[in-house]
């Protein structure tokens, strides 16, 4: 009898093993979105129209390209370089409105331009310029205007490093600053970085990193003791995974004994336990994170999730056996359910700041803007695809 329960078990994990997803499929899947959008999006140059004209450097389109280049890393299609440097050269190298922007929107798409500068064969005091200048003239600038419309928020003063109000900001920034430290060898940025982050994490609203949860609040408006109606926290998922995202984006440029990858690196594995606690049982994650707001699947945080939790088993901080469960149940729900076979993907939040925007969601409701959320989507699958091929 033993003998034969012994032989059924080894069957049911063999069965299992084999029904596993393989990194042929993930690959496959990725590139399935990714010819969706840019059939749908032929000419990247064509500005967005959501509401109102945007050129398409805007951050909801850089975030795209950081997902394209992900792929690229995966899979050597030249069709994705050209895509891009077309976007690249008729943006002229710039930060969305120009060199002397602060917004952190308005440069996460030189996040791509530094990414792409191998394939232009030139310097990047040439190819550059405008990028540096830009991050320059932020760094002698302190922003003295209103930041958040809560009175008790500790943000109503000058701060030369309070730009980042927001916890999307880190995301959008932040690993730029660190990758222009990286091409420079200049250790202005890097400190001038970690400075904006503290500020962010430590100062604005009093901190916007809970590390008894190891999750973020979305701003100083959203700081208890404001409440979802539930009385839970409100962790904005998505909001979540921008930080998520940006800390991997940031150690990748940073030495692994550096003071700041471990200051960097302590956040994360917070953070990690945090969002694995959170994971719903089909996979997703809610819009909120904590609460039973708004609880239902929510693609964009899940795949930012995906994708930190399995870079963070590939470096080998996560644990696999605690980690990979997860990250394969994030992908085997997404594509189940929110990947249509044109590629098109369902359940992605809206543009907004919290839980409710966007609402509600389904499989078949088009987001205002399609392009961030296939960027989450790539860059979730790209590290998935590297995590299976280890």
């Amino acid at each position: 009898m033993k003998k034969l329960i012994s032989i059924l078990c080894l069957a049911i994990a063999s069965l299992s093993i084999a029904a596993q997803t393989t990194a042929d499929e993930v690959l496959n899947v990725a590139r399935r979105a990714n010819n969706y959008f840019m059939a749908k999006y032929a000419d990247p140059t064509v500005p967005t129209n959501v509401k109102r004209i945007r050129p398409s450097s805007l951050w909801t389109r850089a975030v795209y390209y950081e997902g394209l280049m992900a792929l690229y890393g995966i899979d050597q299609d030249q069709r994705y370089i050209d895509y891009a440097m077309t976007w690249a050269n008729f943006h002229q190298w710039l930060p969305r409105n120009g060199v002397n922007t602060c917004d952190a929107d308005d440069q996460c798409c030189a996040q791509t331009y530094v990414e792409l500068l191998p394939f232009t064969g030139k310097d990047y005091r040439e190819q550059l310029k405008g990028v540096i200048e830009n991050l320059d003239h932020q760094m002698l600038t302190p922003n003295d205007k209103k930041q958040t419309t809560t009175p008790k928020a500790k943000t109503q003063v000058s701060s030369l490093y309070g730009w980042w109000t927001w916890i999307d900001a880190i995301q959008m920034a932040m690993p730029l600053y660190m990758q222009i430290y990286k091409l420079t060898g200049d250790k202005k940025y890097l400190d001038h970085g970690m400075a904006m982050y503290r500020w962010s994490r430590n100062e604005c609203g009093g901190g916007l990193f809970n590390l008894k949860d190891g999750l973020w609040w979305r701003d100083a408006d959203y700081v208890p003791p404001y409440k979802e109606p539930d009385g839970k926290d409100c962790y904005w998922s998505r909001g979540n995974g921008w930080v998520y995202a940006a800390l991997v984006r940031c150690m990748d440029q940073l030495p692994k004994n550096s003071k700041e990858y471990k200051e960097l690196k302590k956040d994360f594995l917070l953070m990690s336990e945090g969002i694995r606690k959170c994971q719903r049982e089909d996979g997703f994650w809610n819009p909120s994170l904590v609460s039973t707001n708004y609880a239902m699947k929510e693609t964009s945080g899940t795949a930012l999730f995906l994708y930190g939790m399995s870079w963070g088993m590939r470096q080998g901080y996560l644990k696999t056996s605690v980690y990979r469960p997860v990250a394969d149940r994030a992908w085997t729900a997404m594509v189940r359910d929110a990947v249509h076979h044109d590629g098109f993907l369902g359940w992605m939040q809206g543009t907004g700041k919290d839980p409710s925007a966007g609402q509600p969601l389904s499989y078949d409701k088009v987001p205002d803007f399609e392009d961030y959320g296939t960027g989450c989507f790539l860059l979730g699958a790209a590290e998935y695809f590297k995590l299976l091929k280890k």
